[in-house]
């Protein structure tokens, strides 16, 4: 990425589910379907409040826990195939994101994601909604490559030292609270996409909140200054 802009010398990390793609309803919707299919009604809204942001084996212990009984053999991974099929149907990016993009590699700032998912799904969210191109393999992290994924650092900490950036020189985009959390854990500055998570929830992480990746052009370009 070539060029000088007010973020050189900084590593911006995105969150991938929620902030690049819209993939949030449309997980949500597939896990509230199964949910209430073995016994346990659940709703979007349910699905989002209790399940967004976790690990796929900590949703399923989280189901179970609830259930009060084992989920079938195979259920997490008839999940998986399930929510791979909606995600090929409906998969969209967040409006905003390949502008947001663009204007990132004009300004010459460095930039990678880093998700609870695995690695293959990420790379997958990206090509169908077509941001492969800004993201190279290497600027690809996972919360399965890391002891611990959010909301504690592990992973925006993994990613920062594969980019060659110390913690300082970073600004993370999450839109959940418990990404924002571990954001501020790595001892860095935090921007909430508040488009479906409550403003208030991401702001008492240390969330700075937008309502738009819009909005995040300017600041990010243009206008974020070294306290934001």
């Amino acid at each position: 990425m070539d060029g000088q802009g007010p973020l050189t010398g900084t590593l911006v990390i995105f969150d991938c589910d929620g902030v690049l793609v819209d993939s949030e309803p449309i997980s949500g919707g597939v896990l509230a379907e199964m949910l209430t299919d073995q016994g346990l009604p659940t709703t979007l809204a349910d699905a989002k409040a209790a399940f967004q942001g976790l690990l796929l084996g900590d949703v399923g212990e989280l189901a179970e826990e609830r259930l009060g009984r084992a989920l079938p053999e195979g259920w997490l991974d008839d999940f998986e195939r399930r929510r791979a099929i909606a995600f090929e149907e409906r998969l969209r990016p967040i409006p905003g994101a390949r502008e947001l993009l663009e204007a990132l590699v004009r300004a010459g700032t460095e930039f990678c994601v880093a998700s609870q998912g695995r690695l293959e799904k990420t790379g997958r969210s990206l090509a169908i909604t077509g941001l492969e191109r800004f993201f190279p393999e290497p600027s690809r992290f996972s919360a399965h490559q890391v002891a611990r994924g959010k909301p504690d650092p592990d992973l925006f900490l993994f990613a920062a030292a594969r980019m060659g950036f110390a913690a300082d020189s970073c600004v993370v985009i999450e839109d959940t609270p418990s990404g924002a959390a571990a954001a501020r854990a790595a001892g860095m500055r935090v921007f909430g996409y508040a488009a479906e998570t409550p403003a208030g929830a991401l702001e008492r992480e240390g969330a700075r909140t937008v309502g738009s990746l819009v909005e995040l052009v300017g600041l990010l370009t243009g206008e974020l200054g070294p306290e934001a």
